[in-house]
């Protein structure tokens, strides 16, 4: 796992450990609905949280990902350029953090937001440039330029939000629609379409060629679909008829990714030559499950009333974008995670991802039961002690599998083989 000055292993365990900050800083923010802590501003805090989420885990960990699928396919270049990136991701990444934290949306967490965006297109530019040298195996290389693509594209709603907090513009409609552009084309944009294209990478190395033809009609329709479904999350704008009907029938269409992805799942099923571990099984499984829902949900979403119910109530919105980050995203790289350190003797802590994913799916199911309060259903009154206790077992169960995967150590006779 050390490859011309690119150790993977040591760059998962700082991804792991920013993930349990990320956690650590979720709990705060549960205790303090819960209990006194007036030296935290919960809102400064909330910005930091979900910052550093996006910049500080996820995108971390899938340039080390995307990075790995270079050295698989024996790309040659220059790695080092790769670990100065993620050097200065992680660090202008805990620098937005902490000023997020002291003075919310102001100069300097503006100043290292834009500096990390700026860092993006550093990437986006060598790694593109190295992608066209690698074999395109499982039609992965389509879904990881994609996924570069979408990546920059998204950056033009982090601008847009800057530049309203920076001259201090109070109008809600634009502030919240930047806000969804960013999230919408990071979420099911550059997270997905990596995630897809890493894991077909695997699938087509273990040896299930077939499933490249079903990638790419996957892929044909997530990519007509991805920009149009932004609209479903501004649908409580005035927006013009037109822009209702296209955002309405991407939702509809989207109901195809279900069916390819189905079609995916049954070839992997039945293929009894591929043996995941049992964690990442486990994982994918949970990650498959959250995936099929959100295509539900944002299908759903283009019934007006339910659209109104789904971006009206916070705990819905929350629940919904964990859905998307921790349920498929987060257990997706854990898994994938795990598909490679257990080669080197060492495993994704099955009783970690168990605390973690327990922890996850009752949070989920809260969440979601406060969203129905709405709808005059009887409240639960101790939900939002439930949810700090939820918040804490995601955190001890992430913790647990980071300090596993960190006492890992590696064998000589091994990192020549992976």
């Amino acid at each position: 796992m050390v490859h011309s000055g690119f150790n993977t292993k040591r760059w998962v365990e700082i991804a792991l450990i920013n993930f349990c900050v990320v956690a650590l800083a979720g709990v705060t923010m549960r205790y303090k609905i819960n209990f006194a802590l007036p030296i935290v501003d919960q809102k400064y805090l909330m910005h930091g949280h979900s910052n550093f989420a996006f910049t500080g885990w996820v995108a971390v960990a899938l340039m080390i990902l995307m990075v790995r699928y270079l050295i698989r396919n024996n790309v040659e270049t220059s790695y080092k350029k790769y670990n100065r990136i993620l050097i200065a991701e992680v660090i202008a990444s805990y620098a937005m953090f902490v000023s997020f934290i002291i003075q919310g949306y102001a100069f300097w967490s503006i100043t290292f937001s834009t500096i990390t965006i700026l860092i993006s297109y550093f990437f986006i530019f060598f790694y593109w440039r190295d992608l066209n040298k690698a074999a395109d195996g499982g039609f992965s290389r389509e879904w990881l330029k994609t996924a570069l693509v979408l990546w920059s594209l998204s950056s033009l709603g982090a601008f847009m939000l800057a530049y309203l907090m920076a001259k201090h513009i109070m109008i809600q409609d634009l502030y919240f629609a930047s806000v969804y552009f960013f999230m919408h084309f990071q979420y099911n944009g550059w997270f997905l379409f990596a995630c897809f294209g890493i894991f077909f990478s695997y699938m087509h190395r273990l040896g299930l060629y077939r499933i490249a033809f079903l990638s790419r009609r996957l892929f044909i329709v997530m990519a007509i679909t991805v920009v149009p479904t932004y609209f479903l999350s501004i649908l409580w704008l005035r927006l013009p008829l037109t822009l209702h009907w296209i955002a309405d029938i991407s939702g509809i269409l989207q109901l195809l990714v279900l069916v390819y992805f189905f079609k995916i799942l049954s070839v992997i099923q039945k293929n009894e030559t591929i043996k995941f571990n049992w964690s990442t099984r486990w994982l994918w499984r949970f990650a498959s499950i959250a995936f099929v829902l959100k295509i539900i949900l944002q299908m759903l979403s283009t019934i007006p009333y339910l659209s109104h119910f789904a971006f009206g109530f916070r705990p819905v919105v929350i629940g919904y974008l964990h859905l998307s980050f921790v349920g498929i995203i987060s257990l997706f790289i854990l898994g994938y995670i795990n598909e490679f350190i257990h080669r080197f003797r060492g495993n994704v802590s099955g009783v970690g991802a168990i605390i973690f994913v327990s922890g996850f799916v009752v949070q989920e199911v809260i969440l979601m039961l406060q969203g129905l309060e709405a709808m005059n259903v009887e409240p639960i009154k101790s939900a939002n002690i439930i949810l700090f206790y939820c918040a804490i077992l995601m955190a001890g169960g992430l913790i647990w599998i980071t300090s596993g995967i960190i006492r890992t150590q590696e064998h000589e006779e091994l990192k020549s083989v992976h």
